[in-house]
């Protein structure tokens, strides 16, 4: 009988299903790791051991120190994105040993051949340690309007005129060509466009057949291919395009284990990706990003669609005014605990750590709300993919939500009457377990075919370990 460690946030969906692969029909011992408090580790991925839960729930300000170095077992999983600074055997090792759970691709950048490297040596990694399991997070580009190639950073200053065209390959000193055909027919006069998730703002002045005159409101640098929203509106685009499908295509080939969907709109989205999922017998995750305005008014239905979601607050606060973000970002994460569905809080979290090798305060205190408000995953975008400090990036990450996690206390809700659970009874029996186990301060131990009744209990996110055998 093997022993593997599924690596779980709230459930055990943050996982790779390769190291379960590689046991054919043998009975298996898998070790489910709760979200909150509880059990010890001798690295942010080891092999637990159990400890005391109540002592651990209580973490004195002046033992922050011995966290560095403590067995104490973060659950709270940690989301990085590869690129040039990680791509490397090398450093996709250091993460996992510093506390990466899951290996993010974005296929906005690099290709196919890149892509299929690092799944390989992630694959690589996994095979060759038995307790420490990374996932492979395929997250697609979705349509995205971007600003066209530049030979030099073009400098827009405040109240001078610049100009966007449909026309492929302008690019001069006032004005810049954009990927989307329909962006004269998605803007209005009086819009306000906001360049690379709101850094630089214009508002439209005027437009024709193929062009967009804009005033400069809040000036900066245009490099290459910057990200275009429309302040308060998308892009009457498709939430999956073709490149999207070759990426999924890509995806299934290659047992990625799950996919991010960008800009998802409405469930139908969700729907059309698992019956294709499905077609292809392929055991692969979905993860809505919620980023786009037209998803809010159909936030319940994409949630109950998906497998989990993620807040991914660049684009969300750029199609929105910012201070409805945070709001949001507590929503989500709420509604997602209620439907017993992972949730990944994304961008910024660290970004002043892609030039310098400390957080800001605020970075610090980001991570603190969002592990403290119940969050399963943070994300790690440009500060693992293409900056300068990748490794202390995890590890201030690391710190920061095992800190925050000793310091909460999470009681176990009765089960709600409106759970999207088909059987209420397993939700009673996994709520009475868990009361139990606390209480004895003991681990659970469940047998399951399909590993839903293991979910369940960590869902109500148990002291201890749960130990899940199955035949699979």
């Amino acid at each position: 009988m093997a022993t593997i460690n599924l690596s779980s946030a709230t459930t055990s969906l943050f996982q790779s299903k390769h190291r379960t692969k590689r046991i054919p029909r043998l009975p298996t011992i898998a070790r489910i790791t709760n979200h909150i408090e509880g059990t010890h580790l001798n690295s942010p991925n080891g092999s637990p051991i159990l400890g005391n839960a109540n002592n651990s729930l209580e973490v004195p300000s002046n033992n922050y120190i011995s966290l560095h170095s403590s067995d104490v077992r973060r659950k709270t999983k940690i989301v990085c994105t590869i690129g040039p600074s990680t791509s490397s055997r090398d450093m996709i090792w250091n993460l996992a040993q510093a506390g990466m759970n899951v290996a993010r691709l974005n296929m906005s950048h690099g290709d196919h051949a890149s892509h299929l490297q690092t799944i390989d040596l992630v694959k690589e990694y996994n095979s060759q340690f038995q307790d420490k399991v990374v996932a492979i997070m395929l997250d697609t580009k979705g349509p995205e309007v971007r600003s066209g190639d530049v030979a030099q950073p073009i400098l827009l200053k405040e109240g001078q005129e610049f100009c966007f065209t449909t026309m492929r390959g302008v690019s001069t000193h006032d004005t810049v060509s954009v990927n989307y055909d329909g962006f004269v027919n998605d803007v209005e006069f009086g819009d306000v466009l906001l360049v690379d998730g709101g850094m630089m703002s214009l508002a439209v002045k005027s437009k024709t057949k193929d062009l967009v005159k804009c005033e400069v409101i809040d000036g900066g640098e245009l490099k290459s291919r910057r990200h275009l929203n429309v302040r308060g509106k998308s892009a009457t685009l498709p939430s999956i395009t073709d490149k999207d499908w070759e990426d999924i295509k890509f995806g299934v080939d290659n047992q990625v284990d799950f996919f991010a969907v960008s800009f998802v709109k409405d469930a139908r989205v969700v729907h059309e990706l698992k019956h294709y999922l499905k077609s292809h017998n392929a055991d692969i995750h979905v993860i809505v990003k919620i980023e786009s305005a037209d998803s809010i008014p159909n936030l319940h239905s994409i949630l109950s669609a998906s497998d989990g979601a993620m807040v991914a607050r660049g684009d969300l606060g750029a199609e929105l005014p910012i201070e409805e973000v945070p709001l949001l970002q507590e929503d989500i994460i709420r509604r997602c605990q209620i439907m017993q569905k992972p949730v990944i809080v994304a961008t910024n979290m660290l970004e002043s750590m892609i030039n310098h090798p400390t957080p800001t305060r605020a970075e610090v205190s980001d991570i603190a709300i969002a592990v403290r408000q119940g969050a399963d995953a943070i994300m790690l975008s440009g500060e693992t993919a293409h900056g300068k400090f990748p490794l202390k990036a995890v590890k201030v990450m690391h710190t920061v939500a095992l800190r925050n996690e000793s310091s909460v206390q999470s009681g176990v809700s009765y089960p709600s009457q409106l759970s999207s659970h088909e059987s209420h009874m397993g939700e009673m029996f996994a709520f009475h377990a868990t009361t139990m186990s606390n209480t004895l301060n003991t681990p659970i131990i469940v047998f399951t075919r399909t590993g839903s009744m293991a979910i369940l209990l960590s869902h109500y996110r148990p002291y201890s370990t749960i130990f899940a055998f199955t035949n699979e």
